[in-house]
């Protein structure tokens, strides 16, 4: 149903976020003032209220969230969009365990808002593939998801 606010994750959003997907993630641009918007897909729903995601530290997202924390992510799931706004704090500047060099980000969800515009649904979400090596892309994807639960 459109243009519905939830103050948290509803149950299928929920489980859609138990694992890696494609979202976007609007920032204020602490240059600009303006919109930055990014695509990352290392983000997992620690409970209704929370969401984290993990983003090369040297990011232009890390930067933007200092500045300003409040962010929105959206999300294309359960036939539909749902934009998930609230504020985001580094929560680690270092994600342990993983090779590469991330900082874990927490995002205290304020409301999530059906954006879906009148009369329609999704009728296919969004896919995309990893172009470097499947079994490094997947060893890598697993070792942070897993810190990520851990953290």
């Amino acid at each position: 149903m459109a243009n519905q606010v939830e103050p948290s994750l509803i149950p299928a959003l929920f489980e859609e976020l138990q694992a890696e997907r494609f979202v976007t993630l609007a920032t204020v641009d602490h240059e600009t003032q303006g919109p930055n918007v990014s695509a990352i897909s290392w983000i997992l729903a620690k409970d209704e209220q929370t969401l984290l995601f993990a983003v090369d530290q040297r990011s232009r997202i890390i930067k933007n969230i200092k500045n300003n924390s409040l962010v929105v992510v959206n999300l294309i799931a359960n036939e539909s969009t749902y934009s998930i706004g609230g504020v985001a704090s580094v929560s680690l500047e270092s994600l342990p365990g993983v090779p590469l060099k991330l900082t874990l980000v927490q995002l205290a969800i304020k409301e999530v808002r059906d954006v879906m515009f009148y009369g329609s649904k999704i009728s296919t979400e969004p896919a995309y593939e990893k172009t470097y090596d499947k079994k490094a892309a997947d060893r890598l994807d697993r070792q942070v998801i897993e810190a990520m639960k851990e953290a």
